[in-house]
């Protein structure tokens, strides 16, 4: 009787422990209510803080981006790289070939050969005059032709190397490019950001030699270009994206500082890092759907005649990786306010985390009683618990900021492992929850 009746009262203590923790922790959250009343302005400068740091945010993800496009040569190859097996980048491609060669040959000039030489072997009058209406259909047949080896050429895996050992050279003037001063493979004049595709042409030149078009030979080095970007605002965004470009290293900190400042100031904490977390996720919504508008826009304003497909690829491969750190940060903010209202006195929130706990503690006890003996280090967990959780989420968080590009998979995973190293927390801790022997030894003695 006295074991049983000591377990009930051990257990019925143990519940009023977690009832006080609760309501100490409600308290705690709730913040000194009397003193809101007194300082309005506390409360106004903390909301525009957060909605300042959400919008520092959004510009933080752009500046980022247009950073690492300017600076990191391997992140630009790996955004425009893939364009070259774009099935309507390709054809595009092999349309400017195509009218860049033909612009070199002279029809009329090859007519003239051919009559030339017919008349020279004793062709008839009227074959020879039939030859010289031919103009159109060898103009056609000369096209297809070309168009035919442009094609060959763009689909082989030699036009894959032409275009990324291309930009990767070219990467050098993107800078300028952006700044309205480029010179080289890149630049930016007329409202285009345009690529020379000069190798191109050379390589369609060599095929036709080989395929039996002796006059492809004349044709000389052709410097023409394939325009990547063609917009009439590009003059005014470029002077925009190399603000962003300035500030992107710079951004991020200034934003979450921001942030930081806002949450520090408000009366609740937890309920501003709360609203902090969602107004960043509404601000990554905002730019998310942002892109999609600007894309239709974009599309829309493109001049006559311009392959709205492969723009459209194009665009999208820009912006892949914006719409990455887009993903990315959301998925951090939205842990982050789930985190914090977990954390927080609400019924649900205590029901999860006492949950957590008791089934943590049963995996323990069952641990205990199969040998496992924590001793030091389960007293020092239980004396240092706050503090190691602090730096576990303090760990997380310098990793995912000093992470060059993390993805959304990256976040997840640091998410997932910050758990995991509560969970573990919370299993080493065995002072706040005894071993079962312990405490019906307690209770009878």
């Amino acid at each position: 009787m006295s074991h049983s009746g000591g377990a009930e009262r051990s257990a019925g203590e143990r519940g009023e422990l977690e009832e006080l923790r609760h309501r100490l922790s409600a308290l705690e959250s709730a913040g000194p209510p009397q003193a809101a009343r007194h300082h309005p302005f506390r409360s106004a400068g903390s909301v525009l803080l957060i909605l300042f740091a959400a919008l520092l945010s959004l510009l933080s993800v752009v500046a980022v981006w247009t950073n690492s496009i300017v600076q990191d040569t391997d992140r630009y190859v790996a955004t425009v790289g893939p364009l070259a097996g774009d099935p309507e980048v390709q054809k595009a491609v092999v349309n400017r070939v195509t009218a860049a060669v033909l612009a070199q040959v002279d029809v009329n000039a090859l007519v003239k050969e051919l009559s030339d030489a017919a008349s020279q072997k004793g062709v008839p009058p009227r074959v020879a005059e039939l030859l010289g209406t031919l103009d159109e259909p060898i103009e056609s047949g000369l096209k297809q032709l070309v168009s035919s080896t442009a094609e060959r050429v763009v689909t082989s895996s030699t036009f894959e190397r032409v275009w990324v050992n291309g930009n990767r050279a070219a990467h050098t003037a993107l800078d300028k490019a952006l700044t309205g001063q480029a010179d080289g493979t890149v630049s930016l004049e007329n409202d285009q950001v345009a690529i020379d595709v000069a190798p191109i042409v050379a390589q369609v030149r060599e095929q036709l030699v080989s395929a039996g078009f002796p006059p492809a030979a004349k044709i000389p080095d052709v410097h023409t270009d394939f325009v990547v970007l063609e917009s009439k605002d590009i003059g005014e965004v470029k002077t925009y994206l190399r603000v962003l470009e300035i500030l992107g290293g710079w951004l991020p900190v200034i934003a979450l500082l921001t942030a930081a400042a806002g949450v520090h100031v408000a009366f609740n904490r937890r309920h501003a890092l709360i609203g902090a977390a969602v107004a960043v996720f509404v601000a990554m919504l905002v730019l998310g759907v942002s892109l999609t508008v600007v894309r239709d826009i974009y599309l829309d304003r493109l001049p006559s005649g311009t392959s709205q497909p492969a723009a459209g690829a194009v665009y999208d491969a820009l912006v892949k990786f914006l719409r990455a750190g887009v993903r990315a940060l959301a998925a951090v903010a939205l842990f982050t306010a789930v985190g914090a209202f977990l954390a927080g006195p609400s019924r649900l929130a205590f029901l999860t985390r006492t949950g957590c706990r008791r089934s943590i503690a049963a995996l323990r006890d069952v641990a205990v009683s199969a040998g496992l003996r924590l001793g030091a280090v389960g007293r020092f967990v239980h004396r240092s618990k706050r503090w190691i959780g602090v730096t576990i989420i303090l760990v997380a968080a310098i990793v995912l900021f000093t992470w060059s590009y993390p993805t959304t998979m990256v976040v997840v995973w640091t998410a997932v492992i910050t758990l995991v190293g509560f969970a573990v927390l919370e299993f080493l801790d065995v002072g706040a929850t005894p071993p079962a022997g312990s405490r019906a030894d307690g209770a009878a003695h």
